[in-house]
């Protein structure tokens, strides 16, 4: 159990997440979208003049909405038509997914960690996020997708807040028998699930992001009505473990807890199933987010 003062630990995090605001931001455009989709007087013709006003943007969402990963009948040729058929939150969360991939760029750490890594481990989690989603019909395809592509993202904080402290983390948890989080722990004052959780809070992200960042290790610690999508993430994670895809030292479970399968209804058949199709989803997934 951590001895870390909850003071302490906010005040560590609140240095970290001001340290890199000016580095760790999405694109203007991005924030843009997010702060018109949560106006509740905003429309669908706002977002796709917004959108259709980047180019750039506009043409990597279409590409995902027209992959075969989210299996949408016929071509969808405009922003206005993927509106219609997915609603604005799920634009939206396309668009901060594909806005995603720069934050992750960085190169290596040290010889145990990489950006590259954490990015190849964040894609393989939001694509079984979105299988699991999908097998458990909760109907949260997409947020489950963005879910599982933010979760580990409080890594990146630690990497841009003070690489060489990050570098002691990875030495001190190569010699020692403790978790990657308790490790963190010691040497930062606090873990990646409190950075991701800050940084969700900063974008302005709805409460269920914050949740998936801060609690993906431990989803039964959230109050009941709160659980759903962290409790995907975390399957999701332990999946991504078990395929060997990317930076994978933080988790630490070696088999799902069945309390946490209970919680979205599902089995382990269902979970054993979303590993077989993973392999296909992870390939589509980098052929719109490059991989």
């Amino acid at each position: 159990m951590s001895t870390i003062t909850q003071e302490s630990r906010e005040a560590v995090v609140s240095k970290a997440i001001a340290e890199i605001s000016h580095i760790a931001t999405l694109p203007e455009v991005t924030l843009r979208i997010i702060d018109l989709v949560e106006d509740p007087s905003s429309t669908a013709q706002d977002l796709n003049k917004l959108i259709t006003n980047d180019p750039a943007l506009c043409s990597r969402i279409l590409k995902v909405v027209n992959s075969a990963f989210y299996g949408l009948p016929g071509q969808i040729g405009s922003i206005n038509r993927a509106i219609v058929l997915l609603g604005l939150n799920a634009v939206k969360n396309i668009a901060i997914a594909t806005s995603l991939a720069k934050l992750f760029r960085g190169g290596e750490l040290c010889s145990a960690f990489s950006a590259r890594d954490l990015w190849i481990h964040s894609t393989a989690t939001a694509a079984a996020s979105k299988l699991l989603a999908d097998a458990a019909s909760i109907g949260l395809s997409d947020e489950a997708f963005l879910a599982g592509l933010l979760h580990d993202v409080g890594i990146m904080v630690e990497m841009q807040a003070g690489r060489h402290r990050l570098i002691e983390v990875f030495e001190r948890f190569a010699n020692s028998k403790a978790s990657f989080v308790a490790v963190e722990e010691e040497i930062l004052g606090a873990n990646h699930q409190d950075f991701g959780r800050a940084l969700c809070e900063r974008w302005k992200f709805p409460k269920s992001f914050g949740y998936v960042t801060g609690y993906h290790h431990r989803p039964l610690e959230l109050d009941v009505g709160s659980r759903t999508l962290t409790s995907v993430v975390s399957i999701a994670d332990w999946l991504a473990k078990k395929g060997k895809f990317g930076f994978i030292a933080d988790v630490t479970t070696e088999r799902i807890d069945p309390s946490i399968l209970d919680e979205l209804r599902l089995t382990a058949a269902d979970v054993d199933n979303v590993e077989t199709q993973l392999p296909d989803a992870i390939d589509q997934v980098n052929s719109f987010l490059g991989g």
